[in-house]
């Protein structure tokens, strides 16, 4: 029986939060404290966080400030919060999603139970084929740029819970930590890092833009991951009429399209015969563009397709580079297969979803450093190019799971 408090958090809810961050691990926050830390006084920690958030005497600390570099040469800005914070944010989200989950739109697909980035993905593919029109939609620094009001507004419309309300507005208003130990202030927008940022940015955009939507175009459908939305439109005009009402309606909600990001596309393919400067986007990491594809009976024809985009297929290549595979000779293959596996798994599994042939290309780079470690190794394959590629082929062929990349499941379909 949970001692008598102000306000009703149940100490296991703050155990089930606890659990959860675990599983999301994470970076240490301004205290340098690592889960790992954390749970050496687990009982106690948990507890005084409990008893904290019970009382109402919880108070965030600052937000530790992470710059992660962009692939255009500018930077995202991450709020990263403590051990402690990210628990107490995650009983409050724990609590507030499942009263807003059931309202949020079907193609609403960004950090929601049982919806994917390849759902998204599968959904746009699909009404590319059919809607030959595309606006693709950036939100110039959406979650700095969050209007707090507005998003209080939209929390209380879901819940009374004074905790829950409470907390998300001492959430928003904890200053950050730059990395020169400096604390700024801040009047809107919530960090990205934080674990309830993304439950508070669907909320926000559920009215901002979803709702808004289904009353005002309900004919044109669309698929948002985060802040990241693509719309369908049957016309350029309709798109371009499209974009004009949204620079409107996120002006009034405070927000601002980024009016060189955000384009209009053409969804060119076999059938469509009209002309445009913008044939292609990038959404989730993927390219859609217009592609070869094979039909079923066998023959060629150009569909407008997703794949792996250039952008994501160069951070590969360039992470690959950074192992310096080649230099590792103290490595037997299988420890190098054993050590790459977890990373190329991963992007065998996502970007290996649509056109996998576009995947094995950027993978090349990997093999190109198994075939320069060979010849380093061996020495009947040093200087002899060939032949380390003929060896390599024979290792694939004799044992085609040995790399993430090279498995038969990974190689199947397009």
């Amino acid at each position: 029986m949970d001692e008598a408090k102000p306000f009703c958090i149940s100490k296991r809810e703050v155990w089930m939060a606890y659990k959860r961050v675990k599983e999301n691990r994470g970076a240490a926050g301004v205290d340098d404290q690592t889960i790992a830390e954390f749970e050496k006084d687990l009982n106690d920690n948990l507890y005084r966080l409990w008893n904290r958030m019970s009382s109402g005497s919880y108070m965030p600390p600052p937000v530790r400030r992470v710059d992660i570099p962009k692939s255009d040469g500018g930077t995202r800005p991450l709020g990263i919060p403590t051990v402690s914070d990210r628990i107490a944010q995650m009983v409050v989200k724990r609590y507030l999603e499942p009263s807003v989950e059931p309202v949020f739109h079907a193609d609403s697909y960004g950090y929601r139970p049982g919806r994917s980035a390849h759902d998204a993905l599968a959904a746009a593919r699909q009404r590319c084929w059919r809607h030959d029109w595309v606006l693709d939609l950036d939100i110039k620094g959406f979650f700095d740029n969050i209007d707090w009001e507005l998003l209080m507004r939209a929390v209380r419309r879901h819940t009374d819970c004074a905790w829950v309300l409470l907390y998300i507005e001492r959430w928003l208003k904890a200053p950050v930590s730059m990395p020169d130990g400096a604390l700024v202030s801040r009047e809107k927008g919530t960090p990205q890092g934080a674990v309830v940022s993304p439950l508070l940015a669907n909320l926000f955009l559920h009215y901002a833009f979803d709702r808004w939507m289904k009353e005002n175009h309900s004919n044109i459908p669309f698929e948002r991951y985060a802040d990241d939305v693509i719309c369908h439109c049957g016309s350029e005009a309709q798109a371009l009429s499209l974009r004009q009402a949204l620079e409107a309606r996120l002006a009034a909600c405070k927000l601002e399209l980024h009016p060189q990001k955000t384009k209009i596309v053409y969804c060119k393919d076999a059938n469509r015969r009209d002309s445009h400067s913008e044939q292609r986007f990038d959404f989730l990491g993927f390219t859609f563009r217009p592609r070869q594809s094979m039909n079923r009976a066998g023959r060629l024809f150009v569909s407008f397709s997703p794949a792996i985009s250039d952008k994501a297929a160069k951070a590969m290549r360039e992470t690959v580079r950074r192992w310096k595979l080649h230099h590792r000779t103290d490595l037997a293959l299988e420890k190098i297969a054993q050590w790459t596996r977890p990373m190329v798994l991963g992007w065998v599994h996502y970007y290996g979803r649509f056109h996998r042939s576009a995947l094995r290309r950027a993978l090349r780079t990997l093999d190109s450093f198994i075939e320069r470690w060979a010849q380093r190794k061996y020495k009947r394959l040093r200087g002899h190019t060939k032949r380390a590629w003929d060896w390599l082929r024979g290792v694939q062929s004799r044992q085609p799971d040995l790399f993430a990349h090279w498995s038969r499941e990974s190689q199947v379909g397009r």
